[in-house]
């Protein structure tokens, strides 16, 4: 019986379960047992349906510990759980080919003619790009809409503010930390002397380490945020916020 290993790949996106873990995994241990595999090992990842980090999929291509005993095939569910993006897929497949390893999707039987199959691999993986890119396009838009009406849209978030059901909310220990730095830059203080001045008095960082100019400096800059604004990247205007001011 042929070796292979089985390899999951869930989507913070998907709610259907159709797609779900338990799933995949089942519709990939009865194609093995159909075409005599015997599963040695599983894999599985979880991300969002436009991310590419894929630390389990890394094992399975660049892994010491899985190529020895060798096996001849990962499966998978279907092809856009190894990759959406058709390039970085047909990347993954010269990968394995090399090491003599098939790769092989259980919705979509690539069998037969190989250059058929290539242009197949190649026709559903283009449909599955472009679903890459439009989720992505619409979480852009999303974001933008919501900045536009003075909502917080995702990124770090400020010091002096945590987020709570998608909105900025004071956290009011680093609140009286922004005031402090912004008292003292109002009367002239440098930035590094602030800086020596909130360690000179116990104060910490959100990590919990002491300032410096570094971390003093983008407070300051964000003035127009702590006074009440937002804006969502840089090419965006400031505009009224839903979050309250801090001064």
């Amino acid at each position: 019986m042929k070796k292979c290993v089985g390899y999951i790949r869930l989507s913070t996106q998907e709610q259907d379960e159709k797609f779900g873990a338990v799933a995949q995994k089942q519709q990939i241990k009865e194609y093995a047992e159909n075409h005599g595999y015997d599963v040695v090992a599983w894999f599985q990842d979880i991300g969002s349906g436009v991310s590419d980090e894929r630390p389990e999929w890394n094992k399975i291509l660049f892994g010491d510990d899985i190529i020895n005993p060798p096996f001849q095939a990962v499966i998978v569910f279907k092809s856009d759980r190894v990759a959406r993006d058709t390039k970085l897929y047909f990347y993954y497949l010269y990968l394995l080919e090399k090491k003599g390893v098939e790769l092989i999707s259980v919705e979509e039987n690539f069998n037969g003619d190989q250059a058929f199959a290539n242009i197949y691999r190649s026709m559903m993986l283009f449909v599955a790009e472009q679903e890459r890119k439009n989720i992505a396009l619409r979480t852009s838009h999303g974001r933008k809409i919501k900045a536009c009406a003075g909502g917080y849209s995702g990124g770090r978030t400020p010091y002096g503010y945590t987020v709570k059901d998608g909105q900025l909310e004071i956290v009011d220990d680093e609140a009286k930390v922004v005031k402090e730095i912004f008292a003292l830059n109002d009367d002239g203080v440098s930035q590094v002397q602030i800086a020596k001045y909130l360690n000179s008095i116990g104060l910490k960082t959100r990590n919990g380490k002491e300032w410096s100019q570094p971390l003093v400096r983008p407070i300051i800059l964000k003035r127009k945020l702590y006074q009440g604004f937002y804006k969502y990247g840089s090419k965006s205007d400031w505009v009224k916020g839903v979050h309250t001011p801090i001064i």
